[in-house]
Parts: C-alpha cells; structure tokens; sequence
C-alpha cells in the first residue's frame, strides 16, 4: 500500500515540481472562487441564460485565435517569463473586477464583466500552452512525466473542489467582490513559487524556420500527420463542444430546478472537483499504457452518461453521486490524453503541439457555451432536453471509440 501510494507521488520528490504544485494549487483555488463567483453575479445581474453563455464564450473564444500561435512562444521564449507575464495580468484582471464591484453597482454592470473576462480570457490563451510545456522542464526524469500530468490534473481538481467550497462560504458571508479579491490575491502564490524554482541553463529549441506563421504550420502539420494525437484532438473537441458546457447550465439548473442560491452552486461545483480529483489521482497511479489509454475511451462513457441521469433525477443525493461521476469522468478523459499526447509528441514541438490541444479542449469550449446557453431558453429546447443530448453525444462518441479501441491503440506502438 505504501510502495503504492510512494508510486502515485513520485513527482513530489523534484524541488521544482513541489514549488510549482503548491503556488498553482493556491492560485487555482481562487481561480476557482471566481469562476463559481462570476456566473453566478452575471445571471443575479442579468437574469439572462444567453448572456450567462455569451460570457462564457467570450471568456474562452482567446483560445480559438491566440493559443495555437502561444505555442510558438512557448518554444522560443523562456517559458518561466512566460509565466509571470500571464499570471501578473490576470492579476491585475481579477483586482479590477473586485475593484468596479465595491465601488457600487454604477460600476460593476455586465459590459464590465464581459471586458475582463475577455482580457483574462487572452492571458489564459498564452499562458496554458506554456503551463503545459513547463512540466517537462521542471521533471528531471522524463519517465515520471505521465505521473507529473496526471498530479498537475490532481492539483488542478483539488483547487477545483476547495476553490467553490470557500466561494460558496464567501458567497454565503459575504458577496462575489470577496471572491474576486481573494483570486487576485491568490497569484502572489505563483509567482513566489515561479521565483525561488531552480531551472538548469539550457540551449534553446533550434527552429529550423524563423518565420512565425511557418513554425505554427510546421506544428500543425506535425499533429496532423500524427494520426494517435491527432486521434486524441477529434476526441477532446467533440467532448468540449458537448460535455464542457455544464458550467453555464449548473446556475440556472440550481435557481430554476432546484430552487436554490449561490452557496449551493458553490457546493456541486466542488461535488464535481472532489469527483475529478479521484479520476487525476487514478490517472497519475497508472504506469502501463495500455490501461490509461483504456481509461481514455472508458471516461467518455462515464461523463456523458452523467449528464443523461442529472436532466432526469432531482433528488438531491443522487445528483450529489452523479455529479461526482461527471467530475470523474470528464478529468479521466483529459488528463489520460493529456497523458498520451505528451508521452509522444517531440519535445522541440511540444509548445506547439499543446497549444492545439488547448486549442481543442478549451477553444471549442465557447462554441459550446454558446449552443447551450441558446437551448435552454425555455422557447427552445430546456435544461432537461440539453443534458441529454449533450451527454448522448459525448457517450456514443466514446462507445464508438471503444469498439475501435484496437485500430486506436496502433498508432501509439
């Protein structure tokens, strides 16, 4: 048991890596107290389901137009300057929107909320890439990378059930403003951590061509003739566009459904991250990759299932159970190809490479948002009506990939 839970770990034992796990699990965390606080202050404004998903596709659309290009930066730059440049701005974003709320409701309005989102929306767009490419610098046994990926995932679902959990103690004591204060506060974390990290002087990636727009194609051509990752990026946009929606049902699923108030969006959100923290930690216990790419087809299947029973049941103990299914299978699934695309990709287009796949999971994101805040209007389709055609989509796709599991698993030998 021991040998088992060291093995889970092993990660931890790199100076870099621990820094790096504890600032961005503090700054996570508020990131997370934001994301409850922020819907949830969009919809008491506006009483809006469309405009609550328009925020979200806003919030998100950066990441279809800057983040294949960060990727290019990600592998000329000095990926720790990166990393200050972005968290310093989203910083400053989150200490703006606390600021116009506590000057009074003249100054906090949606157009407000809208803009910043927007901003932090392209800080993120740079910075996730970067994020991604930074674990291999600060992992000095690339053999213990897949167990790095699969703890970031752990650290990034931790913050994800505290961060809503104290939102919704925030929301309950205080109000939205204390949530975005206490984010931009939380950065202070990450950036001492980004400081005292020790990093070997290393050469820079030789890009064989000096143009911008080339080196992106090199890496869009690269991903593209790789039919595992690229496999694996059809997948992650499928389940983005679909399943990665719920964030802008849940609001209105806990005032319209369940009758509720902002402490309890807070708590199922956090029900959700306590599911996702298992899945990261059961990703990260695995070695063999046969198992974790069976674990890539299997989460699917979970998650969209989730989402079917939750339109159905409302009794709040089952929702609690499914809730914490959804979390686990939506993280199996990204942080298990996370995982795979990492294992193989070449490291001098690594920054590329993630870049598309941010561009995938997170860039399809606001499609999504933007489909889902449009069906639940009650003259379209509902909430009860979108989940289950959100989790149908996101179930057969993985039923059909298990089927064809072994033609899949070629092109990873």
């Amino acid at each position: 048991m021991l040998k088992h839970v060291k093995n889970t770990f092993r990660s931890f034992k790199y100076y870099n890596y621990r820094l790096f796990f504890l600032g961005q699990g503090l700054s996570l965390t508020g990131t997370w107290m934001q994301q409850v606080a922020s819907p949830w202050l969009v919809y008491k404004i506006t009483n809006s389901s469309f405009l609550l998903g328009l925020t979200s596709f806003v919030a998100l659309s950066p990441n279809i137009f800057i983040t294949p290009f960060s990727g290019v930066i990600a592998d000329r730059k000095d990926r720790r300057n990166v990393l200050y440049f972005t968290q310093i701005n989203m910083m400053l974003s989150a200490f703006l929107l606390a600021f116009f709320y506590f000057k009074g409701h003249g100054y906090i309005s949606y157009p407000i909320i809208l803009i910043l989102s927007l901003y932090t929306g392209i800080m993120n767009a740079l910075d996730a890439p970067t994020r991604h490419a930074f674990v291999y610098d600060i992992v000095n046994d690339k053999q213990d990378l897949p167990n790095a990926i699969a703890l970031n995932s752990a650290m990034f679902n931790g913050a994800r059930f505290f961060g809503p959990t104290l939102a919704g103690i925030v929301l309950a004591k205080w109000n939205e403003g204390g949530c975005f204060l206490i984010n931009g506060i939380s950065f202070v974390a990450v950036l001492i951590a980004l400081f005292f990290m020790k990093l070997e002087r290393k050469e820079k990636v030789k890009l064989k061509k000096i143009n911008f727009l080339d080196e992106f194609k090199e890496g869009l051509n690269y991903t593209v003739k790789h039919k595992g990752i690229m496999s694996i990026l059809i997948i992650v946009v499928l389940v983005s566009i679909f399943g990665m929606s719920y964030p802008v049902i849940l609001p209105v699923y806990v005032k319209e459904i369940l009758h509720k108030e902002g402490d309890t969006l807070g708590f199922l959100l956090s029900i959700i991250g306590v599911g996702a923290l298992v899945g990261s930690i059961f990703i990260a216990s695995l070695k063999n990759i046969n198992i974790i790419v069976k674990q890539f087809f299997l989460a699917g299947t979970i998650f969209g299932s989730s989402l079917i029973v939750i339109s159905l049941v409302h009794n709040i103990y089952l929702l609690y159970f499914f809730l914490f299914t959804l979390g686990f299978g939506v993280v199996s699934q990204v942080s298990s190809g996370n995982t795979l695309i990492q294992l193989f990709v070449d490291d001098k287009k690594r920054g590329r490479v993630m870049s598309l796949y941010n561009m995938a999971f997170l860039g399809s994101a606001p499609l999504g948002s933007l489909l889902t805040g449009f069906l639940i209007k009650r003259n379209v389709l509902g909430i009860t009506k979108t989940l289950i055609i959100l989790g149908l989509v996101c179930a057969s796709t993985s039923l059909f990939l298990i089927l064809n599991r072994r033609e899949f698993k070629k092109v990873f030998k």
